[in-house]
């Protein structure tokens, strides 16, 4: 099980620990529903890691327009476990999204410092 907090603008927030190479970082990732890939990160953060580029995709936004990323590829350290991810690169801070949840549950106290806790669904064949 992995734990984080509610953050002062009510936004559920997880540590992640993303590598590549001999090279670790820590984040702290706010988890956006709305975002369909595993994670988005400042073209900074991929850079100081040296994160390898994989390829351009196109994605829409929450408002509706279209703008294309960067995709590069990560190693994070996930549920204690290490996994292989895609990272996309946007001038935004840290998003966690939904495939990284994805065979996980996500429980949410929406106040304040409240708890965020993300738990592995059991029996589920999802990576």
């Amino acid at each position: 099980m992995m734990q984080g907090y509610v953050n002062q603008a009510y936004e559920a927030v997880i540590p992640i620990v993303i590598k590549y190479g001999n090279k670790l970082k820590s984040v702290n990732a706010v988890i956006d529903t709305g975002f369909t890939g595993f994670l988005c990160i400042p073209s900074s953060m991929i850079a100081e890691l040296e994160l390898p580029w994989s390829y351009r995709d196109r994605v829409t936004l929450g408002d509706g327009s279209e703008t294309l990323f960067d995709v590069h590829d990560a190693t994070v350290i996930w549920d204690g476990q290490i996994r292989e991810i895609e990272v996309n690169s946007a001038n935004t801070d840290p998003l966690l999204g939904m495939k990284m949840l994805r065979g996980f549950r996500l429980q949410v106290d929406t106040v304040q410092g409240g708890l965020v806790m993300i738990e592995a669904l059991p029996n589920t064949n999802e990576s």
